[in-house]
């Protein structure tokens, strides 16, 4: 399998970010990104003016984040060319999406913040809809956002990476419970804007730079395919349809860098001669064992069915032997840091 890290969802200028576009991508590209996904709200406008490419290794991705009028039920869409009326409820332009193959993720659902009165919670309310695509399981500014107290917000303020701590345990009980109904993927975002504030009138700060929140929460797609970094529009096209299949059918894992780099993880199903991956499913009337290996890290390797641990161990790799149907998955904490989370293995 080809390994690919990236980063979703981050804004530009053209909504409320502050970095032009190129910019933003040279620097995911410093920070060896090999794709980065832009969702400003409402708007395809870096897509239309040409700016989905390749910049260096990089891979460009735009999507957008649409939302209701009530500004709830964020969704951030990839794979579509225009977008959605927030006029409309959530459920339809959910469906929209889905209707034009296009994917989507529902952005930070469950923020319930009141630290800041000019940045309300933005929760996702229409759980009736069935098309979303998968769940922004980790949002880093969300998270901030949620942990932040008036004793340590300066601390938070200087060390943005350091206060991040784990996925809301709300979301990975609700990504769970729909896990065992249908496929429903999970991703991580950053919520990256790079507001510059101005203090005591003399000089502008950049609060949480592009560059910092890129090494933060971060999404590694598997495939069988191999990315071919070209200036070739072609090729960047046939790019952009190995990471949106691959993050479509849950073949991928979501890790926080600032704890160590998890290129190299992987969790897999064996049956046989047969070898199933994240996102996929296996039918069997055996046991089936399932597999983990970490990249060169001794950490704690907790393996969760439907929605509950099962088993945990501290090792550098795991093997467990299963005869349960359901929905599998592995969190991996690193020195009691929450550092990986795979997607889930369907057993039938």
């Amino acid at each position: 399998m080809n390994e690919y890290v990236g980063v979703l969802h981050v804004h530009s200028i053209f909504s409320d970010g502050s970095g032009e576009v190129p910019q933003i991508a040279s620097l995911a590209d410093e920070c060896g990104l090999d794709f980065l996904v832009l969702t400003d709200h409402n708007t395809l406008r870096a897509l239309h003016e040409g700016f989905e490419q390749f910049y260096g290794k990089t891979l460009l991705l735009v999507g957008c984040e649409l939302n209701d009028k009530e500004n709830k039920n964020h969704y951030l869409a990839l794979g579509i060319t225009e977008t959605f009326s927030t006029r409309l409820p959530a459920k339809e332009y959910v469906k929209k999406v889905k209707d034009v193959e296009g994917i989507g993720f529902l952005a930070h659902p469950h923020e319930k913040r009141d630290s800041m009165k000019e940045h309300p919670p933005y929760p996702w309310t229409e759980w009736e809809s069935t098309d979303f695509t998968g769940i922004e399981i980790w949002n880093h500014m969300s998270e901030w956002m949620e942990n932040l107290t008036e004793q340590n917000k300066y601390q938070a303020f200087l060390h943005p990476l350091k206060t991040i701590i784990k996925p809301q345990a709300e979301t990975l009980k609700v990504w769970d419970e729909l896990s065992i109904d249908r496929k429903v993927v999970g991703v991580g975002g950053i919520d990256a804007h790079a507001h510059k504030v101005n203090l005591l009138g003399f000089f502008e700060v950049e609060v949480f730079p592009y560059k910092v929140l890129f090494k933060s929460i971060r999404t590694h797609i598997l495939t069988e395919q191999k990315i071919e970094i070209s200036t070739n529009h072609l090729l960047a096209e046939k790019a952009k349809g190995i990471v949106i299949e691959s993050l479509r059918e849950g073949n991928c894992f979501v890790s926080n860098y600032y704890h160590g780099d998890a290129t190299g993880f992987r969790f897999f199903a064996e049956f046989g001669n047969k070898k199933i991956q994240m996102g996929q499913e296996i039918l069997c009337e055996e046991p089936v064992t399932l597999k983990v290996y970490l990249p060169g890290k001794l950490a704690d390797i907790r393996l969760i069915h439907n929605g509950k641990l099962v088993e945990s161990l501290q090792n550098m790799e795991a093997q467990f032997i299963v005869s349960e149907k359901g929905v599998y998955r592995v969190e991996v904490f690193l020195d009691s840091h929450a550092w990986i989370f795979s997607n889930h293995i369907r057993i039938k």
